[in-house]
């Protein structure tokens, strides 16, 4: 099938890994499960894989050029409904099998993951689920060349540690978008720190998670003061975030 697109969504499709896992993920449900909602559904693509498993689809996208991709995209399918809205001012009347939430972008900071599925959560049946499930969060001390927030794509850096866990989310959970966590690292070499590596791992249900791909949670590299570290030396380090609120919310500092 052909899609229409936005320039943005059309980069969204040609990342082909990041549609698979989707794919996977949806496709565990029996045909003619009662109903879905797809939360910022873009162009469509989603709604697309859910429409041959669900009697009933509901995509919300806020964006309006976008969604008049998704209803022409979407015409032909008696058992989608597209709707050009805000997710957080929609009036929901059913409660679905199932919420597909692809608002996600690196350790949720930019988009608004958390506050949408906090709101859609309660029209979720008992029992119901959510795709994806959750997401871990890693951090490493690195060296990079370019001192600004920046995804990795072609970017230079140095890893200065082993990859560490330092935050997950059930996305069944309530969550507080005001992030903080403090975390303790060691160098592993003698060097210039001056950044952090964050890194996302999506968790699309319980057999199958994705690490970062090109449209999918690209590593997100943040500026640290510069330190002189020897190898063995423990660094701690705090970081603050508004989930939802955008790169410019992060604040980190040494302990």
């Amino acid at each position: 099938m052909k899609f229409k697109t936005t320039p943005y969504h059309h980069d969204l499709l040609k990342d082909t890994d990041r549609l698979a896992v989707f794919y996977e993920a949806i496709e565990q449900y029996d045909s003619n499960t009662d109903l879905a909602y797809d939360l910022g559904c873009g162009s469509g693509v989603l709604s697309y894989f859910l429409s041959s498993k669900f009697e009933e689809v509901i995509s919300i996208e806020a964006d309006f050029k976008a969604f008049k991709c998704a209803e022409e995209n979407l015409a032909s399918f008696d058992n989608v409904k597209v709707i050009n809205g805000d997710v957080l001012e929609h009036e929901f009347t059913r409660k679905a099998d199932l919420i597909v939430c692809e608002m996600l972008d690196t350790a949720l900071i930019d988009e608004e993951e958390i506050p949408v599925l906090n709101y859609a959560r309660r029209f979720l049946k008992d029992g119901g689920r959510i795709i994806p499930q959750g997401i871990i969060n890693t951090v490493e001390l690195v060296n990079m060349q370019r001192h600004h927030i920046h995804w990795d794509e072609e970017a230079e850096y140095d890893v200065l540690s082993d990859e560490v866990v330092y935050s997950q989310f059930n996305f069944s959970d309530d969550i507080d978008p005001e992030f903080s966590s403090n975390f303790t690292l060691k160098a592993n070499k003698d060097a210039l720190l001056n950044g952090l590596k964050i890194t996302t791992y999506t968790i699309l249900d319980d057999d199958i998670i994705a690490g970062p791909l090109p449209m999918l949670n690209p590593p997100l590299m943040i500026p640290l003061d510069e330190k002189r570290v020897r190898v063995n030396d423990f660094i701690h380090v705090e970081i603050k975030y508004s989930m939802g609120k955008g790169i410019e919310s992060i604040k980190t500092r040494y302990l």
